[in-house]
């Protein structure tokens, strides 16, 4: 007669049930996920989810991290390779109505839609501040043209700043309300024309 066999736990693919956890996390958002809806998608037991991630809002941080330097990386990765803010800017947009539209995951950006309804003040805080980082890259960025004489210096890096974030937020809710590729990407055509042309000084 067969003995059982004990000894270790069943290993899981760690870096499988993440992805499987931000998935989540990005369709249904930070408060309507439960620990029971992570464990499912995850293919682990809550304890082994606690061991390996913490409890649900250390996973969630490393959710957002993970989202970061994956999916959400387009916008950070067009800013530092266009040369200039305005280049980076029309790519941003028009990556983001290919992202957020992109089939076999959830649509729109995690950042944004996580945030919905939560009631955790540190959850909605962290959001808050990756929001505010993203302006402040595009400030940055457009306030370096400004004084390079790339941007005329009558424009205003801050309100160009707030209106590419505001235009960015809206893409996504828009994207998670049906909206297709080619309607955001109209947008995104119709929002560049708002900002001021190069000079050229580069």
């Amino acid at each position: 007669m067969a003995t059982k066999q004990r000894g270790r736990p069943r290993s899981f693919d760690r870096e499988a049930a993440l992805r499987q956890a931000t998935l989540t996390f990005w369709e249904h958002g930070y408060e309507a996920t439960s620990i029971a809806d992570l464990t499912r998608v995850m293919g682990i037991a809550a304890p082994s989810l606690y061991a390996a991630f913490g409890d649900k809002r250390s996973l969630f941080e490393e959710v957002t991290a993970a989202y970061g330097i994956t999916y959400g990386a387009f916008a950070g990765r067009a800013m530092e390779e266009e040369p200039t803010a305005r280049r980076g800017v029309t790519r941003v947009l028009r990556e983001a109505a290919a992202e957020y539209t992109a089939p076999g995951r959830p649509r729109g950006c995690l950042v944004l839609s996580a945030a919905e309804n939560c009631s955790s003040t540190r959850v909605v805080e962290a959001l808050r501040e990756q929001r505010a980082a993203n302006v402040r890259e595009f400030r940055r960025r457009i306030q370096a043209d400004i004084d390079a004489g790339v941007l005329p210096e009558r424009a205003d890096a801050d309100a160009l700043a707030r209106y590419t974030a505001v235009v960015v937020q809206g893409m996504s809710q828009q994207a998670r309300d049906g909206a297709s590729r080619a309607e955001l990407a109209a947008v995104a055509q119709l929002a560049m024309r708002s900002w001021p042309e190069e000079s050229g000084a580069r």
